[in-house]
């Protein structure tokens, strides 16, 4: 029995091995091929109609744009932007006017150079930082990992698992992986009604997103960046949380809690505009001073 388990200990390092040899191959790739071809600013150019008409306009499934004018234009759009303007501000009666008056807006990829940066902004943002430790305080409560032990340790090792969770997987996901595929990382609000059929969209986001052509395609990107981050985590969990049946766990339910995010992207532009719309002015004054981004506020 020693025998036959050290064999399959074996043949889990060298798959392990495999694998980690795979990921490091894929972003030496990305770090030459997506960094090397960046594609510089690109500059949205429209025809507007005349003053007494209001266009919005939509591209694919979840994009806008609202324009009021009497003259051309440039309508020049952040190349990096990781938040998309969401469109259910728009009534249905403006979006038809928009298709007929004005045509759609044309998609704009990210560039590898901005799938980077996004990486790079993600890694140092607070919000990052304070996900890890609220996951990290959770886990040291309720006794998840308890090979890392107890006390300020404990909850420190917990901490720095965390943050490598999730800054490997920005990387191989947000960069590596959608820079290869030629897909893109971003989240696109759904210009649908109801609150059930937004809410089917965003939770169905993690197996559909837009490739650098602006069509809708299989995200490849989530599921490979996922399933590699899981293996990857193999490297620093304790030995006992390094079985398969662990790391198929970890699979699910990071793909479980990425649709619950894009559940809140969908409806977190919502509630800020009915909190905006009812915040005491006190409280409104406070907030438009404060060091907010402006793709945060309201």
């Amino acid at each position: 029995m020693s025998g036959a388990r050290r064999h399959r200990r074996l043949a889990v390092c060298e798959g392990m091995a495999c694998i980690s040899h795979a990921l490091l191959v894929t972003m030496a790739i990305a770090m030459t091929a997506g960094v090397g071809h960046a594609q510089s600013p690109s500059t949205l150019q429209e025809t507007v109609p005349p003053p007494s008409t209001t266009a919005h306009d939509g591209s694919g499934d979840n994009q806008s744009t609202s324009i009021q004018s009497g003259s051309p234009r440039q309508v020049t759009a952040s190349p990096c932007s990781l938040r998309v303007p969401d469109t259910i501000s728009n009534s249905p009666a403006n979006v038809a006017q928009a298709t007929t008056a004005t045509g759609p807006v044309h998609y704009t990829p990210l560039s590898g150079r901005c799938k980077f940066n996004l990486f790079v902004r993600q890694t140092y943002s607070p919000y990052t930082f304070a996900s890890a430790g609220f996951q990290a305080t959770w886990a040291h409560v309720t006794g998840q990992w308890p090979d890392y032990g107890g006390g300020a340790q404990g909850w420190a090792k917990r901490l720095g698992a965390t943050l490598a969770d999730t800054e490997s997987r920005r990387f191989i996901q947000t960069f590596a992986l959608s820079t290869i595929l030629h897909q893109d990382p971003r989240y696109f609000p759904s210009r649908k009604r109801t609150i059930l059929a937004r809410a089917w969209y965003a939770a169905t986001r993690v197996a559909s997103t837009r490739n650098d052509s602006g069509d809708n395609t299989f995200n490849s990107s989530e599921f490979l960046g996922v399933l590699s981050a899981s293996a990857l985590q193999n490297a620093y969990y304790p030995k006992p949380d390094r079985t398969f049946g662990d790391t198929m766990n970890r699979f699910g339910g990071a793909l479980s809690s990425d649709a619950i995010g894009n559940l809140l992207r969908e409806f977190t532009p919502d509630m800020k505009r009915i909190f905006r719309k009812h915040a005491p002015r006190k409280i409104q004054r406070i907030e438009e001073r404060l060091p907010i981004p402006p793709e945060d506020k309201p």
